[in-house]
């Protein structure tokens, strides 16, 4: 496949690094985007060679979640919603071992892609939210990963408050793993994959396996569920009432 929004790199030793390119964009979820990354982390899946995967993106932001242009365009809703759910499928149920160094803000779907790795480490200017409902939206299959990241009272506030919060507090509730100074954030991540390389290959993907085994329900049954919930509101009036407001610059009006 040729890329066009995301870049790898291979670090040696078994360390594979896959960067978000979309910055003029700010690195939100497209279609194309999506099917790189799928692709890549299914890709590296298959090869045997290939223990840590660090993920990380260019530019100011992390990733802003969900190209709200497509959002915004009912033909592709089905698309999009399929692409979500197999992103975040190749990325939290991968045998390898999944690292998110963030730099920048992380929301809604950018938030779920460092719900979905393993450790997340993020610099002190990052912010995280799940703005959602303010678009009408529901962060259905986002919700899947973050109830087995953080305590099921700090996902009530996050989703239906939808307000951002720093990485410090990002860390305090389990969000993430460590916050870093800007000019270590990469050193970091490396440092922790080669610590994951101390443990035998077979002995850490089977640890991961189990891991996932012990999921109630099951993490792909209950993103099946998930998908019916994003679908029904990607199609719904609020949801093209708060898309209009987003693209207007302007508070949505929403009516009982």
């Amino acid at each position: 496949m040729t890329y066009e929004y995301i870049t790898t790199q291979s670090l040696g030793n078994s360390i594979m690094m896959v960067t978000l390119n979309r910055p003029d964009k700010r690195n939100a979820l497209n279609i194309a985007l999506m099917e790189e990354l799928s692709f890549t982390f299914e890709e590296l899946y298959k090869d045997p060679s290939q223990r840590v995967v660090i993920l990380n993106a260019q530019g100011a932001s992390f990733c802003t979640g969900m190209d709200l242009h497509e959002a915004a365009d009912s033909s592709l809703t089905e698309k999009s919603a399929m692409y979500v759910a197999r992103l975040f499928r190749a990325i939290y149920l991968s045998p390898l071992v999944t690292i998110a160094a963030v730099q920048g803000d992380a929301l809604a779907g950018g938030a779920g892609l460092v719900a979905a790795c393993d450790i997340a480490l993020a610099t002190k200017e990052a912010r995280f939210g799940f703005p959602e409902t303010r678009r009408g939206l529901v962060a259905a299959q986002v919700a899947t990963l973050l109830r087995r990241q953080i305590k099921m009272r700090d996902v009530r506030e996050l989703l239906l408050m939808g307000e951002s919060i720093d990485a410090q507090k990002a860390m305090e509730i389990g969000l993430i793993n460590r916050v870093v100074e800007k000019e270590q954030l990469l050193i970091a991540a490396t440092e922790i994959a080669h610590a994951v390389l101390k443990g035998a290959p077979a002995a850490t993907r089977e640890t991961k396996h189990l891991l996932h085994s012990l999921d109630t329900p099951s993490f792909y049954d209950e993103l099946k569920l998930a998908l019916s919930f994003h679908e029904n509101a990607r199609n719904s009036d609020e949801a093209k009432e708060g898309l209009a407001a987003f693209f207007e610059k302007r508070q949505p009006n929403w009516t009982l």
